[in-house]
């Protein structure tokens, strides 16, 4: 197998996901009727929002797409954003009998605007162990997301404790770089299943709430700011528990980055008033995309940080995930000149 030293490029392999977006005047009670008067669609998931703000770069990074999607028209979409985007899909499966995963999103149109979200797992429900592996590239970094979302890769395992771990170590040994990202949620599943996959993962980028999931304990206080020290002590304790090279957390104040080496750092996000900012959708994967992105090209700490937070910062000027992407040229003119 190839050495990470001897590949190039980035496979995101997750979750795919069809937003079908639902304009309504009111929700209504149970049992009630209300009338839909605007539908959108558009993709969503880890997979597809990495790999899109990525391609959005034009950097002329090498791209590759993996997971599951079932044979219908949402699956069509996700195999036609690959081509429009220069992305190869040739891991990207097709599971006949499936349907791709989607969410519907019932949005009022009067009062606080307020979204319910009627979600269908799909075939993202199926992407085991076994699909994951059969992923075969010359990418440098495999990223994988998002955990606890993926169903048959947060089962558990008899001797790796958790499948995830499994497939991460099979990666590794593949010649992979590994990269996780995990989705938030309410409850205590991250310590059952992300710590096993720790020693097997090279980079862990997440958001403060799901390092609070991973450690045990909140990263804000009881008002509600972060508390920057608990977070730098939070991600070097993923770091000793097996983390390969580097832990990133983000949030919307700022962001952290700890190696392995022992260094840990801290920067402020690029700040937007709020009447700026028109959603925060997929903001959290174009961070990620950037940080990516940088360490596939061997930034400094300090530039990563930069880098993937300007990434973050131009997708708040869009209403979907990837609306907002910019190019290689004008995050670096924008950070750069800050």
């Amino acid at each position: 197998m190839a050495s990470p030293e001897n590949r190039k490029g980035i496979i995101s392999v997750g979750n795919w996901v069809v937003d079908s977006i639902k304009f309504i005047d009111v929700y209504p009670a149970k049992g009630n009727l209300t009338s839909i008067s605007k539908v959108d669609e558009g993709l969503g998931g880890c997979a597809h929002n990495v790999l899109v703000d990525l391609a959005r770069l034009q950097s002329g990074l090498p791209l590759y797409a993996g997971g599951c999607i079932g044979d219908d028209d949402y699956g069509k979409m996700c195999l036609e954003a690959c081509r429009e985007n220069g992305i190869d899909a040739s891991n990207l499966r097709v599971l006949k009998g499936e349907a791709t995963s989607y969410t519907d999103v019932m949005t009022e149109i009067g009062g606080d605007a307020a979204r319910t979200f009627f979600h269908y797992r799909g075939a993202n429900a199926r992407l085991g162990v076994e699909h994951v592996l059969s992923c075969n590239c010359s990418a440098r970094i495999f990223h994988l997301g998002y955990l606890l979302l993926l169903d048959e890769l947060d089962k558990a395992d008899p001797e790796y404790g958790v499948a995830a771990a499994r497939a991460l170590s099979g990666l590794q040994k593949m010649g992979y770089k590994t990269s996780v990202d995990i989705v938030s949620e309410e409850g205590d599943r991250y310590r059952k299943v992300i710590l096993p996959c720790l020693k097997y993962i090279d980079y862990l980028i997440i958001n403060e709430v799901e390092l609070g999931g991973c450690i045990g304990r909140p990263l804000r206080d009881t008002d509600g700011i972060i508390l920057e020290e608990e977070v730098k002590k939070g991600s070097r304790e993923l770091l000793d528990a097996g983390v390969g090279s580097l832990v990133v957390i983000h949030y919307p104040e700022g962001c952290v980055a700890a190696s392995k080496d022992g260094r840990v750092i801290a920067a402020p996000s690029f700040t937007l008033s709020r009447d700026e900012i028109v959603s925060t959708v997929g903001a959290g994967d174009a961070f990620c995309a950037g940080a990516l992105y940088a360490i596939h090209e061997g930034y400094e700490l300090e530039e990563m940080l930069k880098f993937a937070s300007a990434s973050a910062r131009f997708n708040l000027f869009s209403a979907t995930s990837t609306g907002g992407a910019p190019t290689l040229k004008t995050i670096k003119n924008y950070y750069q000149n800050q």
